[in-house]
């Protein structure tokens, strides 16, 4: 049975969704542990939503610590398909500006603790990633974004830092010389596990700073990015509520059959064990053989 079609990972500031309603609250212990809070299942703009926020209610969470796989595992099993990712970003570049969004097209990794797939232990597989973000949902992103009113920037290049600390001064300079556009904590391996699930997924990333590289902005803290994502989250909450309302009833991407050519190992040598931990994600592809 679906739950619901569409996940929406709330990030910093973004803890509940307002509007959902005929809500069911769900608690998942996946094969990873458990996910970062409860999973809220509920309606919005006429569809069946499930809403996660990736930090926990109250922000207890640090992005290292984030269980992406648990969290994105159990979306799947509740029939997920396309997932928004709400992200708070420092900004690399003068004309993006805090308080503007930018609908990223690339990404750049940078994290060195985390779990980034949900192959091993008896399997092998290599998903395509050289674009990192669902074509369909960005388009949608970008319509929903601009609709809003707010500054919306229609591509760039995020790079994702382990964290919990901000970056060195060196190291923004670096990352602005690398092409990067925005800085932040959460999209990886998010990005990675949706894709290796079949899942589309966008980041709708909100800048609350420029990072330390600015003249003027020389000092990241976290109560200066707090107080501009307070001021955000209504817009965050406008733009996710008009891309669940805009996006097509069907799939038409490549997101969804991922793994398609990416297996590389036979199933009859996959451990019974792994094939029974990856059931939600494998399944269709052994009942095949």
């Amino acid at each position: 049975m679906v739950d619901a079609t569409i996940g929406i990972i709330g990030g910093s500031g973004l803890y509940q969704m307002d509007g959902l309603t005929d809500v069911v609250e769900r608690r998942i212990t996946t094969p990873y542990g458990p996910t970062s809070d409860a999973i809220l299942i509920g309606t919005l703009e006429g569809r069946r939503v499930a809403f996660l926020p990736r930090h926990a209610r109250g922000h207890r969470i640090l992005p290292t610590e984030v269980p992406f796989q648990a969290n994105i595992y159990a979306l799947k099993t509740l029939g997920v398909e396309r997932i928004v990712s709400i992200n708070a970003v420092g900004s690399l570049r003068e004309n993006l500006a805090p308080m503007d969004i930018v609908i990223p097209d690339q990404l750049i990794d940078r994290t060195r603790q985390r779990a980034s797939t949900f192959f091993g232990h008896g399997i092998v597989a290599h998903v395509s990633f050289a674009s990192p973000f669902c074509p369909e949902m960005r388009s949608t992103a970008c319509s929903a974004a601009a609709s809003t009113g707010a500054t919306a920037h229609a591509g760039g290049t995020y790079v994702v830092i382990e964290g919990p600390q901000f970056s060195t001064r060196a190291e923004s300079e670096m990352y602005r010389a690398w092409g990067a556009d925005v800085v932040g904590m959460t999209a990886l391996p998010e990005a990675k596990l949706a894709r290796e699930a079949e899942m589309c997924y966008v980041a709708v990333a909100f800048v609350t700073d420029y990072d330390c590289w600015h003249p003027e902005h020389d000092s990241v803290t976290a109560e200066m990015i707090l107080r501009n994502l307070l001021r955000g989250a209504e817009t965050a909450r406008s733009v996710v509520k008009r891309i669940v309302r805009d996006l097509p009833a069907g799939r038409t991407c490549r997101c969804g059959s991922a793994l398609a050519d990416a297996i590389v190992t036979k199933p009859d040598l996959v451990p019974p064990e792994t094939k029974r931990k990856l059931a939600p994600i494998l399944d269709h592809y052994f009942r095949s053989v």
